[in-house]
């Protein structure tokens, strides 16, 4: 169905609307942290990968429109939470420093730059690292010794090059696509094209081997994301190997697309449920290949049908169904099979991500 814009911009307000005032009421889906603390991963208010995907999300509606509520929202979003204080640092709670980034871009706000600074260096110098020197991927709750994830890359890995690009630190970028070859090396599967979820060093293995769908999905993200941030021009070794990869990817994506345009949690198995937070990303992420020009157009129907299937996907009130919980490393395929779905801001923020990018259709 060919939708109008008016109708677009409805529904990525009726999605921002809904983000923040979501809330995890019966306390299902709660971390229980090690000082005592409940952590409500629903809530926007907080510190973590899922808020930072978030506000990645209006930002780039911000980007599109201009629209200063937006732009407010972001910085009282930030305000609220250096008043109270951040998080440990780990590759999740690094997210939230891409939209800030952009933000100092824009306001020069000279109260942004200390803490862009502090977490770049310790992303360089003091997070956890691999064999191969990869990027250890350290949450809360979990150290994950030695092993990657295909997440890093999306959530410190992409803020450390946007950080590197903008304050002129050629050291940051080189690292930054030091870390997507390095998981390149050992995350992209060669029979697909697609990507295991994670690797571990201890006993070098991808664990179940799983074909994670919503892990999938920050890659096609990713790549056309880290292009455009370093400006990388055609020619350029990185970016064509980067675009190499994601054609692989993409081609096997349109192969396995459900008939309904989502795709399968896991995305070779068609017993999997669909999620829609993945087909979010991977709609997002192949319209804005499309339109730079990486890959053909011929993948065109496979984005507009997912575009499609995340607003069905929408409700009356603005909360997106069929999103899988956040997703630890699995030992077996039927652990992803088993994760419960909810709604949750990512699957909010990425559906914004991929309504954005469709706006574009308009231009």
């Amino acid at each position: 169905m060919l939708l109008k814009q008016k109708d677009i911009e409805n529904y990525i307000d009726l999605l921002l609307e809904n983000l923040k005032n979501l809330k995890d009421e019966k306390l299902e889906f709660v971390w229980h942290l090690e000082d005592g603390s409940i952590y409500d991963t629903k809530s926007f208010n907080g510190w973590e990968w899922t808020q930072g995907v978030a506000l990645y999300g209006i930002y780039k509606y911000y980007e599109q429109t201009g629209d200063r509520k937006l732009l407010d929202l972001l910085t009282e979003w930030y305000d609220r939470r250096f008043e109270e204080g951040l998080p440990e640092k780990n590759v999740n709670t690094v997210a939230p420093m891409l939209t800030l980034a952009y933000l100092y871009e824009i306001t020069k706000n000279p109260k942004y730059l200390p803490y862009l600074e502090i977490w770049a260096e310790w992303v360089m110098h003091g997070i956890p690292r691999t064999k191969d020197d990869g990027i250890q991927h350290k949450v809360f709750l979990s150290e994950n010794k030695d092993q990657l994830w295909d997440d890093t890359l999306m959530m410190s890995v992409l803020p450390l090059a946007k950080i590197g690009k903008l304050l002129n630190r050629p050291e940051y970028i080189e690292q930054a696509k030091k870390q997507f070859l390095v998981h390149i090396k050992y995350l992209f599967d060669k029979k697909t094209g697609l990507w295991f979820h994670g690797w571990t060093f201890d006993g070098n293995h991808n664990f179940a081997e799983a074909l994670w769908g919503r892990g999938n999905c920050w890659v096609t993200i990713v790549i056309p994301e880290i292009i455009e941030t370093l400006d990388l021009k055609e020619g350029d070794f990185f970016r064509e190997y980067l675009i190499d990869t994601l054609k692989r990817q993409i081609e096997t994506l349109a192969e396995v697309q459900n008939e309904n345009g989502l795709w399968h949690t896991l995305l070779m198995d068609n017993s999997s449920y669909v999620e829609t937070s993945a087909t979010a990303g991977f709609a997002f992420g192949i319209l804005k290949a499309i339109r730079k020009r990486y890959i053909d157009r011929k993948y065109e129907d496979t984005a507009l049908k997912a575009v499609n299937a995340v607003i069905n996907n929408i409700n009356e009130d603005g909360e997106v169904q069929n999103v899988s919980f956040g997703t630890a490393m699995g030992n077996d395929l039927q652990f992803y099979k088993d994760i419960p779905i909810t709604p949750m801001p990512y699957g909010q923020s990425l559906s914004v991500l991929c309504l954005v990018e469709y706006l574009n259709y308009f231009k």
